[in-house]
């Protein structure tokens, strides 16, 4: 038995293939996963229900939870501001629940910064062609929106090598099994079973010889 659950981030280009990913990981995997639930400032749309989207904040609520150290992450998008509520993820990970952050760069550096024990996994294209085909291949944007996603992929390229692995999205079957199979991995790592390397020694110790 694991010590704690893991928190987990995934990242990646816009383009990269990080939000399909986190779809059929959840799918094949619904028991082994949780997937993070941020808190937001913005207006609760249609269909949309308290703690299952989002934890819905007013300004000020976020203000003071950001005061108190609160949120593991946080950022502002067109005016509304988005955060990773810390005791929600403690609690799940408390309980051996692995929990999956997925998140930008800026937010997985705050993640590590306050949970150092966080698994980082970066996903990427096979190319930088790749990339730029697939945000065409969308049709939904417009060549300076592409362009400007392209020349943000270049900015979050610097901080790849802060994250622990790398997910190269060529195949989508192969992909989600290489994140599970990292994550199920890690549980393993000596750090992570303190507890249970302890219990072991001190249930060894009725083997002592007395000199």
């Amino acid at each position: 038995m694991h010590d704690k659950g893991l928190v987990v981030v995934l990242s990646g280009f816009s383009g990269a293939g990080k939000g399909t990913i986190m779809k059929h990981l959840l799918e094949a995997h619904p028991q082994d996963y949780n997937l993070s639930i941020s808190a937001t400032t913005r207006d609760m749309r249609a269909g949309e229900k308290e703690g299952r989207e989002y934890f819905f904040k007013t300004k000020e609520e976020f203000e003071e939870m950001i005061k108190k150290g609160e949120l593991l992450e946080y950022a502002t998008f067109n005016g509304n501001s988005y955060g990773t509520p810390r005791a929600y993820v403690e609690q799940l990970i408390d309980r051996r629940k692995d929990v999956i952050l997925e998140i930008d760069t800026h937010g997985a550096l705050q993640v590590k910064k306050m949970y150092p024990d966080a698994l980082l996994l970066f996903t990427m294209p096979p190319s930088a062609e790749e990339l730029k085909n697939r945000l065409v291949g969308r049709g939904t944007e417009t060549d300076d929106v592409i362009a400007q996603r392209l020349a943000i992929s270049n900015t979050e390229a610097e901080i790849m090598d802060s994250y622990d692995y790398l997910i190269i999205n060529d195949s989508l079957e192969k992909a989600v099994d290489q994140v599970h199979n990292i994550i199920q991995a890690e549980h393993f790592r000596v750090c992570r079973n303190t507890l249970t390397i302890n219990e072991m020694k001190e249930q060894l110790k009725v083997f002592e010889r007395s000199n």
